[in-house]
């Protein structure tokens, strides 16, 4: 049986992948897009930052957000201003942290969602008159809507996943930033490999479950042929 604790982190857990995937969707939607239609010079150093997380160690990454968000950084001071505190070791300090750890796996499939779709869409819609509102949100949000699955599961699945950034951002406080990893990595320093089995086992199925929703959901080019 799972402890309490080990539940906890498994909430935890999952009320922080949830919010970050909300999150990205709002962020990440109109950044693809503009990578997706701009013809900007300065389209590739954005679209290199935007994937930076993938190549980047996390802890190099979680130890300039902890520099940004600390005390006597920017984004610390600016949230002390308006009487917040600093966001380290806080369960909102990892939300900001998990964006931007999360941000590729959200923005890179709905960018290759939004290019797949071509001009020829859009200049229909152009020629009923349509707004460049009613166009997204009538002709491209449905033409995107695997992209849209693909990324809010990998969003979700890899924010599950993280570890080594919250950490750095949430240490390890119990029922605050103590997730998942963290309660395995927990159990394993104190020799308990019982409770890290069972508490593995139930990311290992989740996981597994995760993919398998992922290809369930992707379009089959074969189907309908």
């Amino acid at each position: 049986m799972l402890t309490e604790t080990d539940l906890q982190a498994i909430w935890l857990t999952v009320r922080l992948a949830g919010i970050t995937t909300l999150i990205l969707l709002l962020i990440g939607t109109p950044v693809a897009w503009w990578l997706a239609r701009s013809r900007a010079w300065w389209k590739g150093p954005v679209g290199a930052v935007v994937a930076l997380p993938l190549v980047l160690p996390p802890s190099v990454l979680g130890f300039y957000l902890l520099l940004a968000m600390g005390p006597h950084g920017p984004v610390g001071q600016f949230t002390q201003s308006l009487g917040l505190g600093t966001l380290p070791f806080t369960f909102w300090g990892l939300v900001v942290a998990s964006v931007f750890y999360s941000l590729p796996f959200m923005v890179q499939p709905l960018q290759n969602a939004f290019e797949a779709i071509g001009e020829r869409p859009l200049e229909v819609a152009a020629t009923l008159r349509a707004s460049p509102f009613d166009t997204f949100f009538s002709v491209v949000l449905p033409l995107a809507r695997p992209g849209f699955i693909t990324a809010g599961i990998l969003t979700f699945a890899h924010t599950v996943g993280e570890f080594g950034v919250v950490l750095m951002i949430g240490g390890n406080i119990p029922g605050v930033t103590r997730v998942a990893s963290v309660q395995i990595y927990d159990h394993v320093e104190a020799m308990e490999y019982a409770d890290a089995h069972r508490l593995a086992a139930v990311m290992l199925v989740f996981s597994f479950a995760v993919l398998l929703a992922l290809y369930a959901w992707r379009p089959n080019p074969k189907k309908g042929a």
